[in-house]
């Protein structure tokens, strides 16, 4: 009796994919890029703008939580946005004891930027764009879907809850593309923080026409990855764009 071997199928890779931009909408795009470019490092930056004619929402009621900035001295650029007239929704506040670290050591502050997008600076080793902030409903099973489908490494933490002054800052993943950081919190975040905000809310806005409209991979085959999405069940929503966890837009470029 011949022995027939069988060799299952190799899994298909994802799609070797790089953080390309955000994409903001803004009243005044000539405006906002020129406070940008002002106000920010623009070496590594990846901002693009479209123009509308009205407000875009801004309230933390998607996904988008908001970007940021690293700051070597952190106090030091915080006195100096300050004295430029920036100005913050959360001022300089320490929070060295959340990141691990000696009293001191670890700070961060909101920037209120045009349109009201949230603008993060906090203590890093560099100065330049650094990272984009998201919340989820489930941050590991939204951790495990980047990971999936677009091979992005980084840390997925366990499924327990942690609450730091009042917030839950637990569970959480943290991705790292290419030179950003990718940090995903628990929905219970923003109930936390903004009750007034979340009350009754069950579930996050589309981030699709509000300030921070979308992000965006650039993939080396468009075609191609959204053939392995689409089978896979991804939404592919409309042209190259597709719906990630908790009504993220994502769109994919080739570059």
């Amino acid at each position: 009796m011949a022995l027939v071997l069988f060799i299952p199928a190799a899994a298909q890779e994802p799609p070797k994919a790089h953080f390309h931009h955000i994409h903001l909408n803004a009243t005044d795009p000539a405006a906002a890029i020129d406070f940008y470019s002002h106000k920010f490092d623009f070496d590594k930056s990846r901002i693009l703008f479209t123009k509308v004619s009205d407000a875009p929402p801004w309230e933390i009621v998607s996904a988008i939580w908001h970007f940021g900035w690293g700051a070597e001295d952190m106090p030091a650029t915080y006195k100096k946005q300050v004295d430029s007239g920036t100005r913050f929704q959360t001022p300089l506040t320490d929070i060295s004891d959340l990141a691990g670290k000696p009293p001191g050591s670890f700070f961060f502050a909101y920037v209120d930027g045009p349109d009201h997008a949230l603008i993060e600076l906090n203590t890093a080793a560099h100065h330049r764009f650094g990272h984009v902030h998201l919340l989820s409903a489930d941050p590991i099973a939204a951790g495990q879907w980047y990971k999936k489908y677009f091979a992005i490494p980084g840390y997925i933490g366990p499924r327990t809850g942690r609450v730091y002054r009042g917030v839950h800052v637990d569970p959480v993943a943290s991705l790292n593309m290419d030179d950003i950081n990718i940090i995903i919190f628990p929905i219970e975040y923003a109930r936390d923080a903004m009750p007034d905000l979340w009350k009754g809310r069950k579930d996050f806005e589309p981030t699709k026409g509000r300030v921070v409209d979308h992000l965006a991979f650039s993939v080396d085959n468009v075609h191609e990855t959204l053939e392995r999405l689409r089978k896979d069940g991804v939404k592919v929503t409309d042209g190259t764009f597709i719906e990630g966890p908790d009504h993220i837009r994502i769109e994919l470029v080739e570059q």
